[in-house]
């Protein structure tokens, strides 16, 4: 099938911009794989999880069914670190539920003298991230861990700690159509939606250097109980971080 035909199929159950992306993608494609992304765009499914590639923070992420794909407003934690960073120190990260591991390889990309551990609880997400890390050459300072929030445990400590847990309450209607595609470990918790801050705010205390800092997003409106859960649990609150839209995105603490 040429790439004319292709396209407006495509665009047929979708738009001319999603049937662009995915035609210039694949150049060469066969009757029966447009058919397939036509039935998948008809079933609301984003344009990243049908091309495996979501940019952010100016790199091109792999991404699949998974993993979550990365979002705008996670780059608003990815930039709150590193605002922190202009000094040329040594920078040891930690990334708790890692996924694709667009985190920690944005911030091991973009912080000089950074190394990173990121851990997550889904061996497929790992496989993901590992990817990622190898196409973005960061495998010498980037390791994985096969680990959970409820029970991590490491011998190193870090200076800097980050983590965009699930924090989506179960029932929550305010969750769009794509989010549908992604792993729902990934986007929800207990105790509405506060089950994941819980336990890092209990088991990362052990984790942080004296003077390190923790780096969290948070969903809607949860920044007053973040902080009373981290305060809780012996942590110091620094600051809220909004993203481009005002709305409270990330929070950060110190140790």
């Amino acid at each position: 099938m040429n790439i004319n035909q292709a396209f407006e199929l495509l665009k047929s159950s979708s738009d001319a911009h999603i049937a662009r992306i995915i035609t210039n993608r694949y150049k060469k494609m066969s009757l029966w794989r447009v058919l397939l992304y036509k039935y998948q765009l008809k079933r609301g499914m984003p344009v990243a999880k049908i091309i495996h590639s979501k940019w952010f923070y100016g790199m091109d992420f792999y991404t699949n069914k998974h993993t979550l794909d990365p979002r705008p407003d996670t780059e608003t934690l990815v930039e709150s670190v590193i605002s922190d960073c202009q000094t040329n120190d040594t920078r040891k990260i930690l990334d708790l539920g890692t996924g694709s591991g667009c985190i920690i390889c944005a911030l091991c990309k973009n912080i000089p003298n950074a190394t990173g551990v990121g851990i997550d609880k889904s061996r497929l997400a790992l496989r993901v991230a590992r990817k990622n890390i190898k196409k973005f050459g960061l495998q010498n300072q980037i390791k994985l861990k096969h680990d959970d929030f409820a029970n991590f445990k490491y011998n190193e400590k870090f200076d800097i700690i980050v983590s965009n847990p699930p924090y989506i309450k179960y029932g929550d209607t305010r969750v769009n159509d794509g989010a549908k595609f992604d792993p729902p470990v990934a986007l929800y918790a207990k105790n509405d939606g506060l089950a994941a801050f819980e336990a890092i705010a209990k088991n990362a205390i052990k984790l942080i250097k004296p003077n390190g800092k923790i780096y969290l997003e948070i969903g809607v409106g949860q920044s007053n109980q973040v902080i009373k859960i981290f305060e809780f649990f012996g942590w110091k609150f620094n600051r809220v971080v909004p993203d481009l839209s005002g709305i409270n995105r990330v929070v950060v603490f110190n140790a």
